[in-house]
């Protein structure tokens, strides 16, 4: 039997927030490093400082999977959708990169992901920057209480596909709150009128991951790198929100 999703209080929801804006500072401080030379081992570093400084843990440095995740962030570079793992990698003129972050604070994680470009970047790279980005926004806007869980993964769904661009069909958004994964799983695909209700006090990572050429993926040899299969180009976009009474709120903003 699946575990039930958690509802949370305003309190709990306070206490995302501080975790999410904490995560938003340690973003804001990576991607204004950002640059051609600078390796992923620094951005890296950046975004620990900031959230030690902050007294917050990094989420992501130990999350278990093939071998516990070795680092803070996730750094991924043009065909890497996600979980890259930072090096001493150099970044160069035109890559697309996507970094994602997860920060503990007080017991409760916020985690957010966003894409740029280093220096100038094609028109291709532009336009999928831009789709993935609106995804995210067309997402957001479905998470009030009353609608289904469909509802906001068609919305993503539709603007990706509308736009000629791909969703991976094995990588969602998910529940987040005490922990990195928490029921529901949000997929960037589904039907409009389905899953689950949304209701008040519900905590999604929401994360369009986008692809220009196949929704097909791989895995590298290092047993966490997700690439698109073809090699083409990606995105991923990323905020925590909370259901309210009204608007949805971003956790994950400064």
């Amino acid at each position: 039997m699946g575990r039930r999703i958690y509802l949370k209080n305003q309190a709990e929801i306070s206490k995302m927030r501080a975790a999410g804006r904490v995560n938003a500072r340690a973003l804001q401080e990576v991607k204004a490093m950002i640059r051609p030379g600078i390796t992923t081992a620094e951005l890296d570093q950046v975004a620990y400082t900031v959230i030690q400084d902050h007294g917050g843990t990094p989420t992501f440095k130990g999350y278990p999977g093939p071998y516990p995740y070795p680092a803070t962030l996730t750094v991924s570079v043009n065909r890497e959708m996600v979980h890259g793992i930072p090096s001493g990698r150099v970044l160069h003129e035109g890559d697309l990169v996507s970094v994602d972050c997860g920060t503990t604070l007080d017991g409760f994680i916020g985690d957010s992901a966003f894409t740029v470009g280093v220096g100038e970047i094609s028109e291709e790279a532009k336009r999928l920057m831009r789709v993935t980005q609106e995804a995210l926004e067309k997402g957001i806007a479905q998470m009030r209480s009353g609608n289904r869980l469909g509802d906001v993964s068609a919305a993503i769904q539709n603007h990706v596909e509308g736009h000629g661009f791909h969703v991976p069909l094995q990588y969602t958004g998910h529940g987040v709150g005490r922990e990195m994964h928490e029921p529901p799983q949000v997929p960037n695909f589904g039907t409009s009128g389905t899953g689950p209700r949304l209701r008040k006090g519900m905590t999604i990572a929401l994360e369009p991951m986008v692809l220009v050429g196949t929704s097909r993926t791989r895995v590298l040899a290092d047993k966490w790198t997700v690439v698109s299969y073809d090699n083409s180009l990606t995105a991923h976009f990323e905020h925590t929100i909370a259901v309210m009474d009204d608007e949805p709120l971003i956790l994950t903003s400064l």
